[in-house]
């Protein structure tokens, strides 16, 4: 499998496209006007705390104020007498106007504010360094015993061996460790050591809501994070970014340094290599199977639907053969819309109902195995009784949909806007309404052309003996820059 990194750089936005086979998976979106902010730490100050919630508001310089569950709070975890972990209560850990060192872990998403956490973590190429966690603990993803107990081993070493270094630190050994040298996790202990040294000097001198951390940028962030992933080709359009990105990898990175490419095509890469169309197929309700079957992703704001239907497929054998085949193609390309749209929480998933219980054993495996190269943490139930498999996908930032739209303002969001018959006899109403209110000696109507045209054409008859029924004249004037549902009766 070929795998590449294509990097869009503007003035206002980066664009980063990961691209498997030919085949667009993920999109990343950073625009200078919303920069994310996961990673990021700040000097908050405690304005709100919710005994009932068991949570609390902290003030971090945001727009919002941060919301700090008692999960996420460091201090408020402890083992009691009998050797079991409890929890404090948060009235219990906090009090209104103190101030704390806070970690954002999930994006301002809508109308919510950003998620923090006290416990913080510090990535750098092979290490994650946990100031309030003292474990040590290894990627899951590393599957070796033996590489795991040598890298938690030679972890544990540059603790003993570091007379500053505190024991109530934790780390996690990241997947990129694999195979490396004592002595580059040691220089990456060191940075890390480094940079916590100079959080905490930031932070004796921080006012509340100062930031004190602040993450990689997105290019950066997305190559150390990628390190060991088995890219072949990281194409960047921008000067300027490719010699940052080039000696980010050369001095971090080495393994990366070579197949960083500057591309000087004349068409834009996203055009060139069909992500622009892939981007705007991922905005459409419907996603079209090769096999003529399709699925219809809908996101709410509690959950994503994702129903999947035959279509124009209709087999060669028989409809359970059919049905099946179709289930299996619809696994894969969920798997591959989940990552491209980036879509999280609550997902529903209708399959089309098979009675065979192999197939449906057979859907799931392939379900679970197109998941795997996700790296958002992901639970997928089985399949309930009428055929839907509920999961979740951990969500951090919003999905690609709501980056890059917003909410029909005729719609509201709903997808449906009423008829023309019904806004015309909706007219009707208020114009009775009016008349009885206030007796005009006229009305004019002021309404969408396509309204309008119903009043004087289909609907000409009924509005006559309105008229007459009202006693009052009605004038009626097409606005072009109305929607259909907009509307005024006025008062002459």
């Amino acid at each position: 499998m070929s795998e590449e990194l294509l990097i869009n750089v503007s003035p206002q936005e980066i664009r980063i496209a990961r691209v498997e086979n030919g085949v667009l998976v993920e999109v990343q979106i950073e625009r200078v006007t919303s920069r994310g902010l996961i990673g990021n730490i700040y000097q908050g100050k405690v304005v709100r705390v919710l005994p009932g919630m068991e949570a609390a508001f902290v003030e971090v310089g945001l727009q919002k104020a941060a919301f700090l569950h008692v999960g996420d709070l460091a201090s408020a975890h402890y083992i009691d007498s009998d050797g079991v972990a409890r929890t404090r209560n948060i009235a219990d850990c906090l009090r209104e106007g103190q101030e704390l060192l806070v970690q954002v872990i999930k994006d301002q998403l809508g109308s919510k504010g950003a998620r923090i956490s006290t416990r913080l973590s510090i990535p750098s190429r092979y290490l994650v360094k946990m100031p309030y966690d003292n474990t040590i603990g290894v990627s899951a993803k590393l599957e070796s015993d033996e590489e795991r107990t040598r890298l938690k081993t030679a972890v544990e070493t540059l603790i003993a061996d570091n007379e500053s270094a505190n024991p109530d630190h934790g780390y996690i050994v990241r997947t990129a460790a694999e195979g490396v040298k004592h002595e580059d996790i040691g220089l990456d202990y060191a940075f890390l050591q480094r940079l916590w040294n100079k959080i905490q000097r930031r932070e004796s001198e921080a006012a509340p809501g100062a930031l004190v951390y602040e993450d990689l940028p997105i290019i950066k962030r997305t190559l150390r994070d990628l390190a060991a992933a088995p890219i072949d080709r990281i194409r960047v359009d921008s000067r300027e970014w490719f010699s940052k990105a080039n000696e980010f990898a050369s001095e971090f990175l080495p393994q990366l340094a070579s197949k960083i490419q500057l591309y000087t095509g004349e068409r834009p890469i996203f055009e060139l290599f069909g992500v622009e169309d892939d981007i705007s197929r991922a905005l459409e309700r419907r996603v079209d199977l090769k096999s003529g079957g399709y699925l219809v992703v809908d996101q709410t704001e509690s959950m994503t639907t994702i129903d999947v239907n035959t279509g124009g497929f209709v087999g060669h054998r028989n409809l359970e053969e059919t049905i099946f085949k179709t289930n299996l193609e619809a696994a894969q390309a969920i798997a591959r819309q989940l990552r491209l749209r980036n879509l999280g929480g609550i997902i529903i998933i209708d399959f089309i109902d098979m009675s065979e219980p192999e197939h449906w054993r057979q859907v799931m495996r392939a379900f679970h195995k197109a998941l795997e190269r996700d790296s958002a943490r992901i639970y997928v139930s089985e399949a309930s009784e009428l055929g839907l498999v509920e999961m979740t996908r951990k969500r951090t930032r919003d999905s690609l949909e709501r980056q890059l739209c917003e909410t029909c303002p005729t719609c509201a969001g709903t997808g449906r806007i009423r008829t023309v018959e019904t806004v015309g006899y909706d007219i009707a109403r208020e114009i009775v309404r009016q008349v009885r209110q206030f007796e005009p000696s006229q009305l004019t109507v002021l309404a969408s052309p396509a309204v309008v045209e119903l009043m004087m054409g289909d609907l000409s008859a009924y509005y006559a003996e309105l008229e007459e029924f009202v006693g009052v004249p009605v004038r009626l004037v097409p606005e072009s820059m109305y929607s259909q549902e907009h509307y005024d009766v006025v008062l002459n």
